[in-house]
């Protein structure tokens, strides 16, 4: 008995819009109860394929199908969306498109109401949909104001409710704070176990493989390059050579010169062989472990004393300082909701603290109108659709220079020199529509680093980036550090915190509850867990090879990978 529900056979799209086909020659099955992860660099084509899966190709975006897509037994060019909605239930990468009601319990229960469920039976799945991804105590809340964790819970629960058999989760991991989002890949696995057919679409493999899938499809450039399972994917080194970030204990086993195969087992850091490993990596430790000595910084800008609510009632920071040096790097980590965001915007004069200030060498900038300190500093938010002012991605980077009164040449050159560096110079002519969520994410970054701005605070800079477009503006936000340029960056990526910056200010519940050097953060299992992170995967590798001291070897790693890095760039 064949068991396919989904089948590309020479399957090929291009949108209008375009002059080449964005997928071609597909041929991919996937078959009952699968669960599949589909990687690969942004532009590749794999969230043009989901909307091929879920109907909003060829409905909402227009273009030229070729060959064929079933989707359980029905031509999905043949279909309407309705009809295809009843099979694929999807979780969009930017949750705000995709809320429909009021308040959260009625964006859960829209797919119900649309079906006559009983009211009772209605408010009872809602409550139990809601409380398996922690939001029954939000079912009242505008979804719209929900932190971007919170959007992304509801946005799953919404899928969960109905009865669509194929469930397909474009970048769930995008706002998800470490823990969260460990939790969302477990719920995923939860779902899967019930005989539904998952398809994850997402380049953060390692926080997939947090749970087990069956196999992993490689796209670059519109053609599947690979299809297998996650240990020959794995040990053939592909991901990275295609702009997909391999997990960091699969970095150091290559760094060990550890022979990586599939007998290895490099799924996880809980299934390598480690009777084979630990030889190579204690010995690549001893031979390459060094004390790094920090270096005397000017203070620069200080967090005094700062508490804030937004009701009055509920406080959303509490007596928070903190110091930032110049020409420092540094992350601010915490939970959604923690108060990160909150941080940042007041530092930015958007809102006013209830008590505090804020210092810049050592002079309140409470004195200073908004348009004022945005000299002093810029901001990228985590949404890029609140930035956006403008159609095309030209005239959106050199909207600051242009309000500045800069001359157009001068104005020319600089867009085009950062929109190279973000990997955005052949889209220079392009409208923002025509862009990716990344894409945009991408083109927001571009409009505050051409200003060079004396303060430069990125909300969540990496979230939806492919591993090469991450490096790329990583390593120039890294060459604006070296030139003095004080960068402070609000993130969840725990790789990004590790890999570039040397000290990490952890927010928890509001309040500061760690402020230590970055490595150190993700080797204790207490604060981890207070604070919604998760334990870095070469902690782990540290502990199963034997290592004396595994807060050493992640330090060690971080300070070669570094080394490596810099001599590549």
């Amino acid at each position: 008995m064949d068991d396919t529900v989904i089948e590309f056979k020479d399957f090929g799209f291009q949108y209008f819009s375009q002059k080449e086909p964005t997928l071609h020659d597909i041929n991919l099955k996937v078959h009952k109860g699968e669960k599949i992860l589909i990687a690969g660099p942004s532009g590749s084509g794999k969230s043009t394929l989901g909307n091929c899966l879920n109907g909003l190709i060829p409905f909402a975006y227009k273009g030229e199908i070729k060959g064929s897509l079933k989707v359980d037994g029905i031509e999905t060019k043949d279909a309407s969306i309705f009809q295809l909605s009843q099979h694929v239930g999807t979780v969009l990468q930017d949750s705000d498109g995709q809320f429909i009601g009021l308040n959260v319990g009625e964006d859960i229960a829209f797919a119900l109401e649309n079906d006559n469920v009983p009211q009772g039976e209605m408010k009872e799945r809602v409550h139990r949909i809601a409380e398996m991804v922690n939001m029954d105590s939000f079912l009242a809340n505008n979804p719209h104001e929900l932190s971007g964790g919170q959007k992304q819970r509801a946005s799953l629960a919404g899928v969960m409710v109905g009865d669509a058999q194929i469930l397909l989760f474009d970048e769930p991991l995008a706002n998800l704070d470490p823990k969260t989002g460990k939790t969302a890949i477990e719920l995923i696995d939860q779902i899967a176990a019930t005989g539904k057919t998952v398809i994850i679409i997402e380049h953060r493999v390692e926080d997939v493989l947090w749970r087990k899938v069956d196999r992993i499809v490689l796209i670059d450039e519109g053609t599947v390059l690979a299809d297998d399972t996650p240990d020959k994917v794995l040990a053939s080194g592909i991901l990275m050579e295609h702009g997909v970030r391999e997990p960091l204990y699969l970095a150091a086993c290559r760094y060990a010169d550890v022979p990586v195969s599939e007998a290895l087992h490099p799924e996880s850091v809980d299934t390598l062989d480690m009777k084979t490993v630990s030889p190579y990596v204690q010995k690549w430790y001893s031979q390459n472990y060094v004390r790094s000595v920090a270096e005397e910084k000017k203070p620069l800008l200080t967090v005094d004393h700062i508490s804030y609510s937004y009701d009055g009632v509920r406080p959303v920071l509490q007596d928070v300082n903190v110091v930032i040096h110049e020409g420092e790097m540094l992350s601010i980590v915490g939970k959604n909701g923690a108060g990160k965001t909150t941080l940042s915007s007041i530092i930015c004069g958007f809102i006013k603290p209830d008590e505090g200030r804020i210092l810049l060498n050592g002079e309140d900038l409470s004195k200073y109108t908004i348009s004022e300190r945005a000299q002093y500093v810029g901001i990228v938010m985590q949404n890029p659709n609140q930035m956006i002012s403008k159609t095309m991605i030209f005239d959106e980077v050199a909207f600051g220079l242009r309000v500045r009164k800069m001359d157009e040449d001068t104005i020319k050159q600089k867009v085009y020199d950062v929109l190279k560096v973000c990997g955005l110079y052949e889209f220079r002519s392009w409208p923002i529509s025509a862009l990716s969520f990344g894409q945009r994410k991408r083109v927001t970054i571009a409009s505050i680093l051409v200003l060079n701005p004396k303060i430069l605070i990125l909300d969540e800079p990496t979230a939806g980036q492919d591993y090469r477009h991450y490096s790329e503006i990583m390593e120039f936000l890294k060459k604006l550090n070296e030139n003095g340029q004080t960068i402070i960056l609000i993130t969840h990526d725990m790789h990004l915190m590790l890999e570039y910056t040397e000290r990490a200010v952890v927010i928890a519940d509001g309040k500061k509850v760690a402020d230590e050097p970055a490595y150190q953060v993700l080797c204790d299992d207490a604060l981890t867990e207070r604070a919604n992170l998760k334990e870095t995967s070469l902690f782990d590798l540290a502990k199963k090879a034997q290592i004396d001291d595994p807060l050493k070897f992640v330090e060690c790693f971080i300070h070669y990978d570094r080394s490596v890095r810099s001599h590549e760039a």
